[in-house]
């Protein structure tokens, strides 16, 4: 399985044939970006503060748990927040979508169910950002927008910018795609109201872990086991999530035998996949659950995870929100 993620995080030279096709595709988010900042493309504002949290690069950085981290965190400062998302991988005909924890995966996307099983929230999905939040708005009592992955959706509005980074992958080889993993350059996170850092922060950055150490069983979630029960021995372990390895490497730190099972970010599983000849457990992550339910085994496990930020990230938040009260 091809994953140029291997490419770019790894400095190879290989990636400088694509380089042209880089600054083709830097030119464009650019020109598009100045195209909003002229008023060119228009850009909508809601009447109710919007939080973009997103990154510059691609691949996982821990964005969705830190959005219900986000949304937990604005519920306890007497908010009633609303998430937007895109929906990514959902098939819906219609868009945009309301979503519930029950709601049906191959419809609104994977994401989109987490989210709202985890924040409680009322959560809206679709391509289009502005028409979601509106949707929000008209349906739900919300009185601020949490945007998942919106950084570079420049048509909805924006009172604060979160962006996260991977502290140790960071940028990569600093390329733009399809030579590197930035969706924009880097200095545009000189622009971001707030950076957070997964792992150990840098300069202006506000550290962030992902913190898990209790297994769910799929068929019965009752069952429950620590992690540590499981040092010393064999696992099969799934992720179909932007950076499988930080899954495989949280397992491996507690001293699991780990035979790794990487999958493309959102993957629609089938009960083939999970198949392997075995009956050792199959440990996946809360994402990629969603997608299996309809033919779990009682030898599946997922870890859930939640993100322990910097308490001061909070303090952050809140300041930039009362500046613009």
């Amino acid at each position: 399985m091809f994953r140029p993620d291997k490419y770019w995080y790894n400095n190879t030279p290989y990636m400088k044939v694509l380089l042209p096709l880089s600054w083709l595709f830097c030119s464009i988010v650019k020109l598009r970006r100045l195209a909003y900042q002229y008023g060119i493309k228009k850009t909508f504002y809601l009447d109710v503060p919007v939080i973009v949290v997103g990154n510059i690069t691609v691949g996982g950085t821990g964005k969705t748990p830190t959005v219900v981290w986000l949304a937990n965190f604005l519920k306890g400062e007497g908010y009633s927040p609303g998430i937007i998302s895109r929906g990514y991988g959902g098939k819906a005909r219609h868009w945009p979508q309301q979503v519930r924890p029950d709601s049906d995966p191959v419809i609104v996307g994977d994401e989109a169910i987490l989210l709202a099983n985890q924040s409680k929230c009322p959560v809206a999905v679709g391509p289009k950002r502005v028409e979601a939040a509106k949707a929000l708005l008209e349906y739900e009592n919300c009185d601020i927008i949490i945007s998942d992955d919106g950084l570079q959706h420049y048509s909805l509005g924006r009172d604060i910018e979160i962006a996260l980074i991977d502290s140790v992958r960071r940028f990569g080889n600093g390329y733009c795609l399809p030579a590197g993993p930035l969706r924009e350059p880097e200095e545009r996170m000189e622009e971001v109201d707030i950076i957070v850092a997964n792992g150990v922060p840098g300069p202006r950055e506000f550290g962030m872990r992902l913190a898990g150490t209790r297994l769910v069983n799929v068929s019965d979630y009752t069952q429950q086991l620590n992690i540590e029960e499981l040092r010393g021995k064999s696992v099969h372990a799934v992720a179909g999530i932007g950076y499988p390895e930080r899954f495989f490497n949280h397992l491996n730190r507690a001293g699991v035998e780990v035979i790794e099972h990487p999958f493309p970010d959102h993957y629609a599983f089938k009960p083939d996949d999970l198949d392997f000849g075995d009956d050792l457990p199959v440990l996946m992550t809360e994402k990629d659950i969603v997608k299996c339910h309809r033919f779990t085994r009682p030898n599946f496990w997922y870890l859930p995870v939640k993100a322990d930020p910097d308490p001061r990230l909070g303090e952050r938040v809140m300041g930039l929100l009362k500046k613009i009260s």
